[in-house]
Parts: structure tokens; sequence; C-alpha cells
């Protein structure tokens, strides 16, 4: 009963996490109406809860063995729930983005210590099971935010996305306190106080200064670029070119001094592990995709099919279910399939999903997006699971937390790659489309002709109206440039998705590095 009490602290306080990620985008327009605040301005309020979250991700596990994780934990989950009721009052732009940031740093703890609490709560031979109840949320969260953050907005207003984390918060941390235990605990209560004080104190190493000056600066200044290289038009921007050169020399420098360290901050040694090394490729791309198509669809279908937030995130929620029901599944056969054929199959699933999703044009219905949707949420749960068993099935004790926080990183730097390429490739296309189809948005083009002649027939004018000077003339021509603004606007959403679809397939690389039957053999993982 303990351990599903675990279990379940877990997995609610990483949907806390989760959907706070997501549930902001929703309600900016309300913010910046409320803030008298720019969307430039505004877009802070999701870019420092990235940056924040990004930095911690990868330190929680030695934050933790610093604190003692039980103390580390339910310290962050107080701070993420209190920050983001001071996020619900704010009265400014400033102390929003203040307290998002608070609540970032927060959160950053939450992913991968609520994945080693799973991990370290069922037996080696049920890891399948414990990555399956991981994925879940990680699915689930993406899904849930844009529909409970529209229908919030919509009817309680925007502050109301932050003040629901209290009494879920509150009851998260309640069981962290009295359930989570440190890593290396005296289970049967052996030892006297003395010396559970000395074992703990003995788990704590020196502060990695540099480490950490390293990471800071390197994931910070790296997060930066690729959540505001588009906004700012990329190095035509001072600010993110010197940001990229100070991501570029910190990152080296971070694993140059690593390496050579003798308490690093951030275990870069895993790496020698090939498998380990392939699953963080493999959950990267995911990341990529994942993100990537969580971005791009719902511009889409909001911007071509006129989809409020709420019916945009609907979209998704067949899709989400579909792989929660499949993930329990996937986490049970690893012991009998081999991982990588598991990883194979999601990887060809998603980029067909992939190719589907690029056909979706004006004429698509709500009803024909569901397949193709609903094929990527299943592709997805043959991905979550066997990557995240691969990959922590080979550690034990502070490791799970260490690794957790280095695949919950790559997949967030993967996503954050992916929507800069998609949101930078796709306005390229778009311009180039437009640039190509308005030159045909003349009278003296025989299609256009014909196009007024329709327009002109359906505003019941003469067509002798239309070819003239007169204003009817010029509501034609309008039209056909909304109408080539709306077109090229799909084709450059058709060319980029085609693009994530058959370069996805490009993930099959890294199957070569994972040992066969790794997800089957399912290593020892007693944490204590």
């Amino acid at each position: 009963m303990r351990n599903k009490l675990i279990v379940l602290t877990a997995v609610l306080a990483s949907l806390l996490e989760i959907i706070d990620t997501s549930i902001v985008n929703v309600a900016i327009p309300s913010m910046m109406g409320n803030l008298g605040a720019t969307l430039d301005e505004i877009s802070w309020v999701v870019t420092g809860y990235i940056i924040a979250n990004a930095i911690v991700l990868p330190i929680s596990s030695w934050m933790s063995a610093q604190m003692g994780r039980k103390l580390y934990y339910t310290s962050c989950i107080v701070i993420f729930t209190a920050s983001s009721v001071a996020c619900g009052l704010s009265t400014s732009l400033g102390m929003l983005v203040f307290f998002r940031i608070i609540q970032g740093l927060a959160g950053g703890a939450l992913l991968p210590t609520s994945q080693a609490l799973i991990f370290e709560s069922f037996p080696k031979e049920k890891a399948g099971i414990a990555s399956a109840i991981y994925g879940m949320s990680v699915m689930v969260g993406p899904t849930v935010g844009p529909v409970l953050g529209g229908y919030l907005t919509d009817h309680f207003g925007w502050r109301m996305i932050f003040n629901i984390n209290l009494p879920i918060g509150i009851i998260v941390a309640i069981l962290s306190f009295f359930l989570v235990e440190d890593v290396g605990y005296d289970p049967a209560h052996q030892l006297t106080k003395e010396e559970l004080k000395a074992k703990r104190k003995a788990q704590r190493t020196p502060i990695d200064v540099w480490g950490l000056v390293f990471l800071v600066s390197g994931i910070g200044c790296l997060q930066f670029v690729l959540e505001r290289g588009q906004a700012d038009d990329w190095f035509d921007s001072n600010l993110i070119l010197i940001n990229t050169i100070i991501a570029v020399v910190s990152i080296v420098g971070l694993i140059w001094w690593e390496l050579r360290t003798k308490h690093p901050i951030l275990e870069l040694r895993h790496f020698k592990n090939k498998s380990f090394t392939g699953g963080v490729l493999l959950m990267s791309g995911v990341g990529v995709v994942l993100y990537g198509l969580i971005f791009i669809i719902p511009v889409f279908v909001s911007t071509i099919q006129g989809l409020t937030a709420t019916q945009t995130g609907a979209l998704f929620i067949p899709g989400a279910l579909f792989a929660a029901m499949l993930m329990p599944l996937i986490g049970a056969s690893l012991r009998k399939i081999d991982a990588r054929y598991l990883i194979a199959t999601g990887i060809i699933g998603l980029s067909v999903a992939a190719y589907q999703i690029s056909f979706f044009d004006t004429l698509t219905s709500v009803d024909g997006m569901f397949l193709p949707l609903l094929i990527r949420g299943g592709a997805l749960a043959f991905l979550f699971v066997p990557i995240n068993t691969i990959v922590l099935s080979q550690f034990h004790g502070p490791e799970i937390g260490q690794a957790a926080g280095l695949l919950n990183l790559c997949r967030q730097l993967g996503g954050s790659v992916g929507i800069a390429l998609i949101s930078t490739f796709f306005q390229r296309y778009q311009v180039t489309s437009y640039s190509v189809l308005a030159n045909h948005v003349t009278m003296l083009d025989h299609e256009a002709w014909r196009l007024a002649h329709q327009i002109a027939a359906s505003m019941q004018m003469k067509m002798s109206e239309v070819v003239g000077m007169g204003t009817h003339a010029m509501d034609a021509v309008k039209i056909m440039t909304g109408l080539a603004h709306k077109q090229a606007f799909v084709i450059g959403y058709q060319k980029i998705v085609r693009i994530i679809a058959f370069g996805y397939l490009l993930s099959l690389l890294p199957l070569v590095l994972l040992k066969k039957k790794e997800g089957a053999i399912a290593p020892v993982m007693d944490a204590h």
C-alpha cells in the first residue's frame, strides 16, 4: 500500500509540473489584455519557466543528495505550489515573470525525482510497468494542459490556471512529507540516529562550483536562444549572438570540467554506456517530434480551421487515452519482447502518423484528423516505455535520479530544438510560397481572372465591376490575396510536417547502440 501511495504522489507531482508547462499558452491573450503587455513581453511568462526548468533538471539528483531527497522533494512541491498562487495573485508582468521563474526552478526537481521514485517502487522484473506509469503522466500532461487552461480561462479568468494548483499541491506535499524517504535510508531501522545521520552525511559531496556555473550559463543561454531565436530574428540580434557564444563556450567547458573533477554536479560518465547514450538520443528525437507536432498542429487548426483552444486540445485527447491504454501492455511485454523491436515499431508508426498529418488542409474535417492523431498517440507509447526502461533499469540508488535528470533534460532540449527549427522553416516556407502565389493575383492571369469571376458570382456582382477600378475590384483582389496567404500557410505546414515525418526515421540509427533484449533483462534497480 505504501508503494502505491508513493507512486500516486510521484504521478501527481509530475502532472503538476508538466501541465503547467502547457496550460499557460492558451491564456496568453487574456494575460496581455489584463496586464497591458505586448506579445513579445508576455512570452517571458513561458520562456522564463522553461529556462529555469531546464537548468534544474540535470542537477536535481545532486541537489537531492545535498539536502536529502525527502526535504528537497517536499520543499520543491511547496515552493512550486506557493509560487503558482503568487502567479495567480500577480498585479504586474514583472511580478508574474519572477514567480514563473521560481515555479520553473522548483518544478525542475519534480520530474526526475518522481521518475526515480516510481522506478524504485517496483521490483526489477516490473521495470516496464514503472516506465508505463511515468509515461502516462508525460503523455497526459501536455494533452490536458491546453484543454484545462482554455476551460479555466474562459469560465474563471487566467488567474485560475495557477490557483488550481493549490489544493493538489497541498495534498502532494503532505503525501511526500510522510511517505518519501531519503536515498540510502534504513528500512529495517537497525541503525541509530547518529549512524543514520553519518550515513546520510557521507552521501553528500563538495559543491562543484565551476560545474554549476558552466551548467547554469550553458543550459540557460542555450534554452534562451532556442526559445527567443525566431522572435528576435536569430543572429541578426546581438543578444541572440552573445547568448549563443556563451552557451557554446559554457557547454564545452562543462564537458571538459565534469569529466576531470572528482565530484561532478553532472555525471557525464554515464555516456560511456552505449545503451544509455542510445536511449538519450532516442528520447531527444521523441522530444523533437512530440513537442514539434504539439506546436505546429494547434497553429494550423486554429488558423485554418478556426478551432478554439479548448477544441484544439480536445483533438489530442483520444491519442493520449489510447497511449495510456497501451503503455501497461507494452511495459508487461518488455519481459518477453526485445525492446528494440518495440522502439522500431514506435519510430515507424510515428513517422507514418506524421506523414498522414502532413496532408491536413483547408478541407480536412475534425473527423478526418482523428485516425492520424490516434496513431501518433499509440506510437509514442511504443517509445516512452521501452526507452525509459532501457535507460533507467541499468542504474540503482542515486544514479537513477542522475540518469532521469539527463533523460528529461534531453527530451526537453529536443523539444526546444524541434520547435525552434519548425517555427523558423515554417515561416520561411510560408514567405516563399506566398511570393510565388502572389505573382498570380492579377487580372492578367487566367486562373486569377476565373477566380475573380467566381467571387463576383458569389457576391452577385457583374464581371465588369470586378475588372474595373472600383470598390468591388479591390474587394475581389483582397479576397484573392487572403486566399493566397491561406494557401501559402497550408503549403508551409505540409512541407515542414513531411520533413518531420521522413527525418524522424533517422531515429532508427541509435538502435544499434542498444544491447539485445536490454529491456527484457531489466537489471537490478534496488535503490536502497
